[in-house]
């Protein structure tokens, strides 16, 4: 039975870019995003437990679960604010146990899943100090895959971590090339990175290859934070 993987956030470019990378792979991809076909609130419970019901409706099962989605509210801890804490932490952190929550018995029934969030490597170095929730649900993302990692690796179930740097999307076209050029400088890997650097390691983490990995996030930023 063909594989089914699940993609948040995959109407944007990182999303996107491993929604079309699982695509090639062979699995069937099912797009959670406010703009996609299975459109969904990601700060939502009630939109996200329902989008999980969906997806196992139409198709009976998620293989492997990918968490792209995030919110990047800005603000300092002199602007902070509960209402916009909660509405990153939501979409950027619960969406994500939610969907975990609901297709881990699935996973765990057939002996096999593959749980991988997308992180940031601005957790390890915060760039700026109004991206304090953003940062905030990252570091929150690592410390439940490596708990997600000990609670279901006895199933046969894998939590992955992929940390990006900066790369170069629609989102980040606000930034001026300057930044591009001095933060591409510093990586050990000098060249800016791209929607596809991502991709292709959720790719390896979803297929056979990554079988003895879990636990684990690999930093993607092209050798600029070293762990």
């Amino acid at each position: 039975m063909t594989s089914v993987a699940v993609v948040t956030g995959g109407a944007g470019a990182i999303g996107g870019a491993i929604a079309r990378r699982l695509e090639e792979d062979g699995h069937t991809v099912v797009v959670v995003d406010r703009a996609a076909e299975l459109s969904c609130d990601l700060g939502s419970a009630e939109e996200v437990r329902d989008a999980a019901r969906r997806v196992l409706d139409l198709h009976g099962r998620c293989d492997v679960l990918v968490h792209a989605a995030a919110a990047f509210d800005r603000f300092t801890i002199d602007q902070f604010e509960p209402d916009t804490w909660r509405h990153v932490q939501a979409v950027n952190v619960e969406s994500l146990l939610l969907l975990a929550q609901a297709f881990a018995p699935g996973m765990r029934e057939r002996g096999f899943g593959r749980i991988i969030s997308v992180v940031s490597n601005t957790f390890w170095s915060p760039p700026s100090p109004d991206l304090l929730a953003y940062v905030a649900s990252k570091g929150a993302l690592v410390g439940i895959t490596r708990s997600l990692a000990k609670a279901l690796g006895p199933d046969g179930i894998a939590a992955m971590a992929v940390a990006p740097g900066l790369t170069r999307t629609p989102g980040t076209s606000a930034i001026p090339e300057a930044e591009f050029e001095a933060v591409a400088s510093q990586q050990a890997l000098a060249r800016p990175l791209i929607p596809d650097d991502v991709a292709e390691t959720v790719g390896f983490l979803a297929g056979r290859h990554s079988a003895a990995l879990t636990g684990q996030t690999l930093i993607t930023d092209g050798g600029l934070v070293l762990s």
